[in-house]
């Protein structure tokens, strides 16, 4: 009998995590509230009663949620299990660290495509006509959730069984970065401080690809923001392991 495939067989493994979170974690209370309810209302408060053409709000309205939304289930996923001791059990098994963390950033991912997806189809009758790439607009929140995912991947890395303390870590890094990154000011209305470290959030780049793709105003050339939401989701899924790994012995 040949030997199976070691790649494939973890490969396997993270996809049997992925679908494990997806039935447990998706329905939890802080994935709703901050992934779902709250950039809602974050929406609503500063748009409302702005008379802005349709066109104009939905690539907001896509960024905030492909944001908040693939960033708010990887960061409970990791201290939860801590607590519950399933990740004791996830390591004593025969799949790599690294695969566990991608089979969370996965169900992540698909989270956030779910939800953007969603929002998108109940939009189509109201934007096909001011719709200019269809297809840059896919690479956009594709790349984009999986970078946020990568972020929420990198946010779970401190060793607390607390969702709560990691929680709030998140929101710490998450609300600066909607204030600095195009959404609520266009970024050439920042000033040069803010210019600069608008420059430094993926966030700023996802606005801008999805605001080329309603013919709105952006500011960077597409494959370049393209490529800056590549990189971001490599620099925050390696830091995100490194941290993970250091981390592990001081979680149980």
């Amino acid at each position: 009998m040949k030997e199976k495939n070691p790649l494939f067989s973890q490969i396997k493994s993270a996809w049997a995590i992925t679908k494990k979170d997806i039935n447990i974690y998706y329905l939890k209370a802080p994935v709703l509230i901050y992934g779902l309810i709250f950039p809602c209302f974050l929406f609503l408060a500063f748009f409302l009663g702005k008379n802005m053409p349709f066109t104009s709000l939905l690539p907001v309205v896509l960024a905030i949620a492909v944001f908040f939304t693939s960033s708010s289930v990887g960061p409970i996923i990791t201290p939860w299990e801590t607590r519950l001791r399933t990740l004791e059990r996830l390591i004593s098994c025969p799949v790599s660290l690294e695969f566990i963390l991608l089979g969370d950033a996965l169900a992540s991912f698909l989270f956030g495509v779910g939800v953007t997806l969603v929002l998108f189809l109940f939009s189509i009758p109201f934007v096909l006509i001011g719709l200019k790439s269809l297809i840059i607009l896919i690479a956009g929140v594709t790349l984009s959730s999986l970078s946020f995912s990568c972020l929420g991947i990198l946010l779970s890395s401190p060793a607390t069984d607390n969702p709560s303390n990691i929680m709030m870590l998140s929101n710490l890094v998450r609300l600066p970065l909607v204030f600095i990154s195009g959404i609520f000011i266009s970024f050439n209305k920042l000033p040069g401080l803010g210019k600069l470290i608008a420059r430094f959030s993926p966030l700023t780049y996802t606005v801008d690809i999805l605001r080329y793709s309603f013919h709105e105003e952006h500011q960077f050339p597409i494959g370049f923001s393209l490529g800056i939401l590549f990189i971001s989701t490599a620099i925050f899924l390696f830091l995100g392991m490194i941290l993970h790994k250091r981390n592990l012995s001081y979680r149980f």
